[in-house]
């Protein structure tokens, strides 16, 4: 798997201070309160489970599963529902993690959903932020880095289903996912 990465653009150690500073920030607007922690799964995995310790205060946890990839390098435009969350929001804070926000149809797609749900208030906590990629307006509350438009895997994510347990976040090579 390492030979497939061209660099390395955040080591375990750069992502480890990330979450701990994020984890400040989120217990901090979330003092007093019982958000409900909401994972995009499958890339979020990770960041989500870390965060989950480095914050702290209550919180519930649910995860979510969208996918608008389908296996491939780009987003399709279209996202679609694969596993819907099961609490209920409904006048509830909700904190979305998200792996990498790019387009920003997904996350559009999720502020949007649990907007009409009723959630009382909705931020989004992103390990990476990818400006350049953007689609459509969604932005970010907490965000862990802010990334070139590279095709980045690691620490959650994949490229056809692979690479996800790298523990660090790399540009993989384009001949990986321009010969398949």
């Amino acid at each position: 798997m390492n030979n497939d990465i061209l660099k390395v653009l955040y080591s375990k150690e750069e992502i480890q201070a990330a979450v701990e500073r994020l984890g400040k920030e989120i217990a901090q607007t979330y003092a007093g309160k019982t958000p409900v922690v909401v994972g995009v799964l499958k890339g979020a995995i990770f960041f989500m489970t870390d965060i989950a310790r480095a914050v702290d205060s209550y919180m519930q946890i649910d995860f979510i599963d969208v996918s608008s990839y389908h296996g491939a390098t780009e987003s399709s435009g279209t996202v679609e529902l694969l596993q819907d969350i099961n609490t209920d929001i409904d006048g509830r804070d909700v904190l979305i993690v998200e792996d990498i926000v790019d387009t920003g149809r997904t996350l559009k797609f999720l502020l949007d959903t649990f907007a009409d749900r009723g959630a009382s208030s909705i931020k989004v906590c992103t390990l990476l932020d990818k400006p350049a990629g953007r689609a459509v307006d969604a932005e970010s509350d907490f965000i862990g880095f802010k990334v070139p438009n590279e095709f980045v895997v690691g620490y959650g994510l994949d490229y056809d289903e692979k690479y996800r347990n790298l523990p660090y976040i790399g540009v993989l090579k384009p001949e990986i996912y321009t010969n398949n």
